[in-house]
């Protein structure tokens, strides 16, 4: 199978449309064209400024008091929310302006992050070339999640812009535009949204994405539907501990002050059928156990490739080392939730794949930014470091691809799913009960 794999069916309405992903510059572009070919109902703004200074700018449509906010680009290696805020409002202006209603876009929470990701937008959208220009930040540098009460760290400029923003608009719902490299699509909300599952499985299945039915970002989560899953109450039980995500500490759970529900709509760049098999997996704990070594192991040997790294590229590549850091760190721990926690019970096909996905996926992440802070590393240390990243780079596609078959979803049939998403649960949320 090669890197963009089998083609699935055509869309209807709402999908001819780009085949690529927009750059960053070209997303603005069309947004200053949208405000200017329509000024009775659109206007552009800026709202803040990200830590480097870029601009975070806001396409507003309508001018209705109940708001629908939308956040594109809040994790800089999912190039898809940015592309679906310019589509929303491609296809909102395509049609009458819903009497009470307006739409505000944030075309691009993290443009620093998304800096450091746009070298593969120029190129092939393979997955070797997506991993070799691939950031995406530590935790604590991702701005949709705020800091801890008492914990003395500061929130980013960016975060402020969209608390600013929910507080300015007090929008009754928020939709985080996310996209996930290898599974299936899935919703998470921080409360009901009634109609909403099922019209987004039959939009999965329009675009040929399975649904992620035991996702690995929501384990332990209420899930009423397949692929739909419900944010827990803080510290509970069931909820995973390896990563420190707290969700009740983050811009989704802020907008709930104002009565907004918050969806986080994924959606897959290669989809992997096997994280919609439900049923349970015939050896699911040893496949796991397989995983949880697999990654402990890698992890190790890609801890003794970062003491490769020059002081001198440490220095100039704070953000990239930070992240190969954080990953390093998180692995050992995930890989000992899964041994003491998921091994002891049965296990679905699906959180078997998942296992393996991230067993796979995060030597990858870390291996591709370890190639590029080698990069001007000099002396056979460093040739070998760099061999030996490119080997466990190569051994993770490999088994991505031939193991767990992901194939490429065209960007446009990402775009036509994550677009129908943001309209049915606005359109859910507003049907009177």
């Amino acid at each position: 199978m090669t890197d963009t794999g089998r083609r699935v069916r055509p869309l209807r309405t709402l999908d001819a449309r780009p085949a690529r992903y927009p750059s960053q510059a070209q997303a603005e572009s069309a947004a200053r064209r949208l405000a200017l070919r329509h000024p009775d109902r659109c206007r552009l703004r800026e709202v803040g400024r990200s830590r480097a200074g870029r601009p975070l700018l806001l396409l507003s449509v309508d001018r209705g008091p109940r708001a629908a906010l939308v956040v594109g680009g809040p994790h800089p290696n999912e190039p898809i929310g940015t592309a679906s805020a310019v589509r929303l409002a491609e296809v909102l202006l395509e049609r009458p302006a819903r009497p009470g209603l307006s739409w505000h876009l944030l075309l691009c929470l993290d443009p620093d992050g998304a800096a450091l990701n746009a070298g593969w937008l120029d190129g092939p959208l393979t997955m070797r070339r997506h991993y070799e220009h691939f950031f995406r930040p530590a935790f604590e540098e991702q701005p949709e999640l705020l800091p801890a009460p008492g914990s003395g760290r500061p929130p980013m400029p960016e975060s402020v812009a969209l608390t600013g923003l929910i507080d300015e608009l007090r929008p009754f719902l928020q939709c985080s535009l996310h996209g996930v490299d290898f599974g299936g699509a899935f919703v998470q909300l921080t409360g009901p949204v009634r109609g909403l599952a099922e019209r987004f499985a039959r939009s999965a299945d329009r675009a040929g994405l399975p649904l992620d039915v035991d996702s690995y970002d929501a384990v332990g989560w209420a899930s009423p539907a397949p692929g739909t899953y419900l944010m827990p109450a803080p510290d509970s039980a069931d909820t995973s501990r390896a990563l420190p995500d707290e969700p009740e500490l983050s811009t989704w759970s802020y907008a709930a002050r104002y009565g907004a529900v918050t969806a986080v709509l994924e959606v897959p760049m290669w989809a992997v059928d096997a994280v919609g098999d439900a049923r349970p997996h015939p050896a699911g704990p040893q496949a796991v156990r397989d995983a949880a070594h697999g990654l402990t192991e890698r992890a190790e040997e890609l801890s003794a490739l970062l003491a490769r790294v020059p002081a001198q590229a440490r220095e100039e590549h704070g953000p990239l080392v930070r992240t190969v850091e954080f990953n390093l760190a998180v692995a050992p721990r995930v890989a000992d939730e899964w041994l003491e926690l998921w091994c002891p019970r049965p296990l679905s096909a699906s959180r078997a794949t998942t296992a393996g996905l991230v067993a796979a996926r995060l030597p990858l992440r870390v291996a591709s930014i370890l190639l590029r802070l080698l990069a001007d590393a000099r002396g056979p240390a460093a040739e070998a470091a760099r061999e030996r990243a490119r080997a466990v780079v190569t051994e993770s596609l490999d088994r991505l691809r031939l193991r767990f078959g992901a194939r490429w979803v065209p960007v446009q049939e990402q775009l036509a799913h994550q677009t129908r998403a943001v309209l049915t649960a606005a359109d859910c949320l507003l049907q009177p009960i």
